[in-house]
């Protein structure tokens, strides 16, 4: 069994932060957003499919140098305020399982994450969005890491805490165990999760060893 964790939300609690980042740029340049529009509608997407997406809403074209913009501000809040999530290193040490990471982030924002966390020797096998044509919920990402892994889909299980992020790994053939316990995650989460079709939702990740039944 392989498990693929999700970075953003589910190793390192940043999608408040994102969220936040992403509202100020866009407020900035005349496209009003809020913390809680960039959540509800862009957590677990990549940033070109973002970016298409704004594109296509406001029939505008964003500055070609927006997401070094939103790169520049966000990283500077991660070295301050980035925390991991609580108990998501024991939680994967607890796991006799190999592993890796497969995130809508860029491989800088990945790598920088998993440093200020302290979880950077936990994974050996990193993977992003940009390596694939289409992000999550695509399935692209997730068959891209199992075929680097060696595994078959269906022997892969994929930790989760975006709508988005669910789709893609069903739609993958993979099993999904939901995770809630980010900042951005509010009451309805759970459910929003399960309406995409994960079948266990968990909001600590020392829950995580018993949604294996070890």
């Amino acid at each position: 069994m392989l498990l693929i964790f999700d970075c953003d939300g589910v190793l390192v609690d940043s999608e408040a932060l994102a969220c936040e980042i992403d509202a100020q740029i866009l407020t900035r340049i005349g496209l009003p957003y809020t913390a809680q529009d960039i959540a509800r509608k862009f957590v677990g997407v990549s940033f070109k499919d973002m970016v298409a997406r704004i594109e296509a809403e406001h029939a505008c074209t964003l500055p070609a140098d927006l997401g070094a913009q939103i790169d520049s501000a966000l990283f500077a809040k991660f070295e301050t305020d980035l925390k991991p999530i609580e108990g998501v290193r024991d939680a994967i040490l607890s796991l006799p399982y190999p592993r890796c990471v497969a995130s809508s982030s860029t491989p800088e924002r990945i790598a920088l994450s998993l440093r200020i966390t302290g979880l950077s020797d936990l994974f050996d096998h990193v993977f992003s969005a940009t390596q694939v044509a289409r992000g999550k919920p695509a399935p692209d990402l997730f068959l891209h890491a199992a075929e680097r892994m060696g595994v078959s889909p269906q022997d892969c299980v994929v930790i989760e805490d975006s709508a988005a992020g669910v789709q893609g790994a069903l739609a993958a053939g993979m099993r999904v165990i939901g995770f809630v316990g980010g900042a951005h995650c509010g009451p309805e989460h759970a459910e929003k999760l399960r309406r995409a079709g994960a079948r266990i939702v968990i909001d600590r990740m020392p829950d995580l060893k018993s949604a294996f039944g070890i």
